[in-house]
C-alpha cells in the first residue's frame, strides 16, 4: 500500500477537528509512525503532509495563521452551495437534509449574516443597497451570475452614514466635469462557508457580478482556516482583483447572535457587543477601476426595478447635495 493511501486512512484519527488545537508537523510525524507499515524518512512524510493539505478531498489541513495541521471538515451541501442565499435554496436544502428545521435555521443564519454585514458596514462608512428580487423563488438561476447581494457605496467627499452628509459642491462640479462619478460601487457576493471545494465558484461568481462596477468582493462568514484554501483566494485575487474578506462568524456565533431585524435595528451599545463578536480578516484587498460600465449599468437598469431603484438613490443623493442612507419607497 502506498504511502498516500496509509495516511489518508490513518490521519483522520489522529488529526483535531478545532484548527485552534492543530497539532504540530513533528507530533504528528510521531504519531503516524506507529501505524505505518514501512521506513519513511521524516522528509518524505511532511512533504506528503503538505501535498494532501492542498488537496480537498484529503482529511488533513494546514492552518492559514501559524503552525500545523486540523482534519479538514466535509463540506455541507446545504450550506456550501452556491445558490445559499436564494430564498429557493429551501427546496434544494429540504432535498438533501429531509429536516424542516435543519433548514430553517440554516436560512436564518444566512439572513443574520446578511444583517450583520448591513450594519457593520453601515458604522463604517459605507452605503450598503440590497438585491432581493433578482433572487426570488421564480427568477432565472443565471441570476447568480448577474446580481450582488449588496452594492457597497464609497462617496468621496467624507462623513458617516449615521448622519446627514454634505456633499462638496465644487468636488461634485470637478468630478461631472472628468466625466467621474462623486462615489464608487462595489458589488459584494455575500457566503457562509468558505470551502476549498467551492470557493472558485465563489470567487468568479463574485467576479461576474461585479463586471459593470469598479470593483468586486467576496464576504464570507466563516473563518478560513485553511492555508490552501486562503493561498488559492489570494492568487485569484491577484489576477481578477476582487477583494476577499472574513468575517470570522462560526455557526455556532451566528446561532448565538439575535434575529436579523433586531441586528438592523438595535441600539448603540446592543451594536456594539453584535460587532464584537465579528473577527475580521483581510485575506485580498479588492482592486478598484476609476470608472462604472455606463452600459452595461443601464443594461440591467432596464431589467431590474432595484437597480434603477439604485441608480434613483444615489441620484437624489447628488441633486440634494447630502449622502443618505437607502431607504426604499
Amino acid at each position: 500500500m502506498s504511502l498516500r493511501k496509509q495516511l489518508n486512512d490513518i490521519l483522520p484519527a489522529l488529526l483535531p477537528n478545532n484548527p485552534a488545537e492543530a497539532i504540530k508537523g513533528t507530533e504528528l510525524i510521531r504519531l503516524a509512525r506507529r501505524n505505518l507499515a514501512g521506513n519513511y524518512s521524516d522528509a518524505s512524510l511532511r512533504y506528503h503532509f503538505s501535498i494532501m493539505s492542498c488537496d480537498p478531498a484529503s482529511a488533513i489541513a494546514k492552518v492559514e495563521k501559524g503552525q500545523g495541521y486540523y482534519r479538514r471538515s466535509e463540506p455541507l451541501p446545504a450550506l456550501s452551495s452556491a445558490q445559499e442565499l436564494l430564498a429557493w435554496t429551501q427546496g434544494r436544502l429540504e432535498d438533501l437534509s429531509g429536516d424542516e428545521t435543519t433548514v430553517d435555521n440554516a436560512m436564518l443564519r444566512i439572513r443574520k449574516f446578511r444583517a450583520v454585514v448591513t450594519r457593520y458596514y453601515e458604522i463604517n462608512g459605507r452605503f450598503p443597497f440590497a438585491f432581493r428580487d433578482p433572487f426570488a423563488a421564480t427568477s432565472p438561476i443565471g441570476n447568480l451570475w448577474k446580481y450582488p447581494e449588496l452594492v457597497l457605496v464609497d462617496w468621496e467627499t467624507g462623513g458617516s452614514p449615521d448622519e446627514e452628509m454634505s456633499l462638496d459642491d465644487s468636488m461634485l462640479a470637478l468630478k461631472q466635469r472628468l466625466g467621474l462619478a462623486p462615489f464608487r460601487l462595489h458589488s459584494a457576493r455575500l457566503r457562509l462557508l468558505p470551502s476549498l471545494t467551492t470557493y472558485r465558484e465563489d470567487f468568479f461568481q463574485a467576479l461576474s457580478v461585479s463586471m459593470w462596477a469598479q470593483g468586486g468582493e467576496l464576504i464570507y462568514a466563516g473563518p478560513v482556516e485553511d492555508e490552501a484554501l486562503a493561498d488559492g483566494l489570494r492568487k485569484l485575487s491577484s489576477t481578477y482583483g476582487v477583494g476577499v474578506v472574513s468575517f470570522g462568524l462560526t455557526a455556532e456565533v451566528l446561532d448565538d447572535l439575535p434575529r436579523p431585524a433586531q441586528i438592523l435595528n438595535a441600539h448603540p451599545k446592543e451594536t456594539e457587543a453584535i460587532m464584537s463578536k465579528l473577527e475580521i480578516h483581510r485575506i485580498a484587498p479588492v482592486q478598484s477601476r476609476p470608472h462604472l460600465d455606463w452600459a452595461a449599468l443601464g443594461s440591467m437598469r432596464t431589467e431590474s426595478e432595484e437597480a434603477d431603484k439604485l441608480m434613483r438613490w444615489l441620484t437624489n443623493c447628488i441633486e440634494a447635495r447630502r449622502a443618505e442612507p437607502f431607504k426604499d419607497e
